[in-house]
């Protein structure tokens, strides 16, 4: 069975700018946004692509067309080949008439309810409603689907089964909890042999979302909502919260089995309201560290007490072990470990696609798991990896070059060996690396594929690649890579035994803090990805002779782009990065390229 899963719309941007003002800071304000493309073929992931990755549009919302062309192509198949399209939302008629009544409810003058009401039904009509979905499916590509083999798929269920996969098909609880779904903004349950059975008495509506929470305080901030959520969760390390927190005493109210409310309902209509509740608690905004540190370690510790209070209520209602964490919360990698920390369960599973750059993945695999052609139980163990995207031969490396080759030298093609031995030898010096291989990895979160590397014993190699290259705030973290079998040794990893995707923080062991202080955060944490040798070959090769030639058991791994560029995929990408910004060197599969000297 071939699945094909999108998320994106081709009007979301344009309709979500025209009836709730997305533009600007406000442009990732919107359904859609981390389009993207998958295909599973009998329930093995064969290719997932984000289309922020090939249309160059960070965190873009449109229709996905050259992801489905990829993906379609890699596999070697068309339209006609495919069983079924799974849509990782579903908003049906149930929804529309939930949303209207509930707008019904709110008081308001009726002039403004009928200006919303008009918001609604044209966002409805035109971008979420199944018969606009099927219509732009057709117009952007030019094959019209089969109603019947359309699954719309509703979105918290594309995350629960994201991380279902991920975490190996293995019966699981979950908390899905992210800005807003159709009607919801979390929820929990578990999936027992691929069967999702949900806890309504968990359910938290988009009106009392606290993701909206978090990214309501990332814009008072001055940052840009729904993108630099990662930025408070950075700052949070450089402050202490308030006592009492006064997000606990004044924002959010917590309930008997896992529940809470908002004070204030999220709406999308004024994204603002609760800044004057902020500058009442806190003081009006000041762009000072001590300021804005303060407020986010109070939202930091509103978002662990909040989350610590939904995990203790599902500990009561499953019997299950494991937990899966999944939505555009459960990026809080700093959150993460607090759960883990602080529950019975024996580990806590985040994927790399927790966020919406995963649920075009999960609704693939709710769609096979929910197929009647399938067995009731899915015993299927897939081999998982984040390494699901484009990758380039040497004839389009080489064809890159080429076209810079006033700009840049090279090496001939190298051995891995070679590769490995030379920029390991590079890296014992206070240099910044381009590594590019393989298959672009998938999510947020670059994993060894399409990195920048350092050596993080140098003490200011951070505030470098933060001025030189990433062209970004000087508070922000990098993270190291460590082989899984060192990383006990270096950190404390509490009950996790690997962290391969950068999901969860550990605290640095003292004596290594002066042996990577690059890598590690004012509160004397880090980010760790765990690689192997079976994962990532190459890489770990690097990092092993790195580590006999400096005893250094890590190198500091940040993404290969630029603020507010999206991850570079191809050759020319990551060559258009390399002379932009002040890396000293770039590997690009097998060949060392170095910058021409002007004059030379």
């Amino acid at each position: 069975m071939i699945i094909l899963g999108c998320n994106g719309f081709s009007r979301s941007a344009e309709m979500f700018a025209e009836h709730y003002g997305a533009v600007g800071t406000e442009k990732h304000y919107l359904l859609g946004h981390d389009a993207g493309a998958a295909l599973l073929v009998d329930g093995e992931l064969v290719a997932a692509v984000e289309e922020e990755r090939l249309n160059r549009q960070k965190k873009t919302s449109d229709f996905p067309i050259n992801s489905i062309r990829w993906v379609l192509d890699h596999a070697g198949i068309d339209f006609g080949d495919v069983d079924l399209i799974a849509i990782p939302w579903n908003f049906d008629a149930k929804v529309f008439d939930s949303t209207l009544g509930e707008l019904a409810s709110i008081p308001m003058p009726p002039m403004e309810k009928l200006v919303r009401l008009n918001h609604i039904g044209m966002v409805f009509a035109t971008v979420l409603g199944h018969d606009a979905i099927l219509a732009d499916f057709a117009a952007r590509t030019g094959f019209t689907p089969d109603p019947a083999k359309v699954v719309f798929v509703p979105h918290h269920f594309a995350h629960a089964m994201t991380g279902y996969y991920m975490a190996g098909v293995k019966d699981a609880a979950f908390l899905i909890s992210d800005g807003r779904a159709e009607l919801l903004s979390s929820l929990t349950g578990e999936i027992r042999d691929g069967r999702i059975r949900v806890f309504e008495d968990s359910f938290v509506t988009a009106n009392d979302s606290l993701g909206n929470l978090y990214s309501c305080v990332t814009r008072f901030l001055g940052f840009v909502p729904n993108n630099d959520e990662y930025k408070v969760m950075g700052l949070a390390g450089f402050g202490e919260p308030p006592s009492p927190n006064p997000f606990l005493e004044h924002f959010v109210e917590l309930h008997e089995g896992g529940r809470y409310t908002m004070v204030l309902p999220n709406d999308l209509e004024n994204p603002r309201q609760f800044e004057p509740l902020i500058e009442k608690h806190f003081g009006p905004a000041e762009a000072t560290i001590e300021y804005q540190s303060r407020v986010a370690a109070a939202v930091q510790e509103m978002v662990t007490v909040v989350t610590r209070h939904q995990v203790a209520a599902l500990e009561t209602r499953t019997d299950l072990d494991h937990l899966l964490v999944e939505g555009g919360v459960a990026l809080n990698c700093v959150n993460n470990t607090e759960l883990l920390e602080g529950s019975r369960f024996s580990d806590v599973s985040v994927s790399f696609g927790a966020s919406d750059t995963g649920v075009a993945i999960g609704a693939t695999v709710f769609a096979w798991v929910n197929h009647p052609a399938n067995t009731a139980e899915v015993k299927y163990a897939p081999s998982v990896t984040p390494y699901l995207g484009p990758e380039y031969d040497d004839v389009e490396v080489e064809r890159a070059l080429g076209e810079f080759a006033d700009r840049v030298e090279w090496t001939a093609r190298l051995t891995d060996d070679e590769v490995v031995d030379q920029v390991a030898q590079l890296l014992t010096g206070k240099v910044v690396i381009g590594w590019f291989e393989g298959r672009i990895e998938h999510g947020p979160r670059a994993l060894g594929h399409r990195s920048i590397l350092a050596n993080p014993n140098f003490p200011d190699i951070k505030d470098i690649i933060n001025k030189r290259v990433k062209h970004r705030e000087p508070f922000r973290p990098f993270a190291p890579l460590v082989m899984e079998h060192d990383a006990p040794r270096v950190f404390e990893m509490g009950r996790k035994i690997r962290s391969p995707y950068m999901t969860f923080v550990f605290p640095v062991r003292p004596e290594f803090r002066e042996v990577i202080p690059g890598a590690v955060h004012v509160d004397g944490t880090s980010r760790v990805q765990t690689v192997t040798t079976e994962q990532t070959p190459r890489l770990a090769a690097l990092l092993q002779r790195f580590t006999t030639l400096t005893d250094v058991p890590c190198l500091i791994n940040t993404s290969f782009n630029v603020a507010g560029e999206p991850i570079v995929c191809s050759p020319t990408d990551a060559l258009n990065c390399f002379l932009s910004t002040e890396i000293d060197h770039l590997v690009l599969g097998n060949r060392l390229v170095a910058k021409r000297v002007a004059g030379a």
